[in-house]
């Protein structure tokens, strides 16, 4: 089923769109029409209460372009967490290093891209004894779904 958003929510993120920060344009130029790896990205796309930069749906792939306004953001790191909890992977970039090095960048990118697919928030749900699932006796795998850890370049 569709998610359904809010009139205000789908306003803003057409909004996100037609105003599109330099940093933005630069990294939506390596992103758009399935250029990395032929992964096809989104921009400024709600997700849940959010409005994320760029994501991959098929890969569960977000990116943000950060400027100095998320130095330390205490709503970043609960937004982050909240994404990972839905399976989302999520990687973080200045906006000067967009600027500066798009190449770094794009690499970065391809390179968690092409590492393993994360699990779907689903599957990492823990077992349900309704379903017959349960504790066996064996501890069950979870693997981080955020291989970049959410810091972009220099992680």
């Amino acid at each position: 089923m569709k998610p359904k958003y809010t009139y205000k929510t789908l306003t803003r993120a057409q909004s996100l769109r037609r105003d599109m920060t330099d940093a933005e344009i630069k990294l939506w130029s390596i992103l758009r029409g399935g250029q990395l790896d032929g992964a096809k990205f989104r921009r400024q796309q709600p997700i849940g209460p959010f409005i994320v930069d760029f994501v991959c749906q098929q890969q569960r792939l977000i990116i943000e372009a950060d400027g100095s306004q998320h130095c330390e953001s205490e709503t970043d790191v609960k937004r982050d967490a909240l994404l990972r909890a839905k399976g989302y992977r999520v990687m973080r970039f200045w906006n000067s290093d967009i600027l500066g090095s798009i190449d770094a960048v794009g690499e970065e990118i391809l390179r968690v891209l092409s590492g393993p697919h994360p699990p779907t928030a689903a599957r990492r749900a823990p077992p349900s004894p309704s379903r017959g699932e349960g504790d066996n006796g064996v501890a069950l795998p979870f693997p981080n779904p955020s291989p970049s850890g959410g810091e972009g370049l220099g992680a």
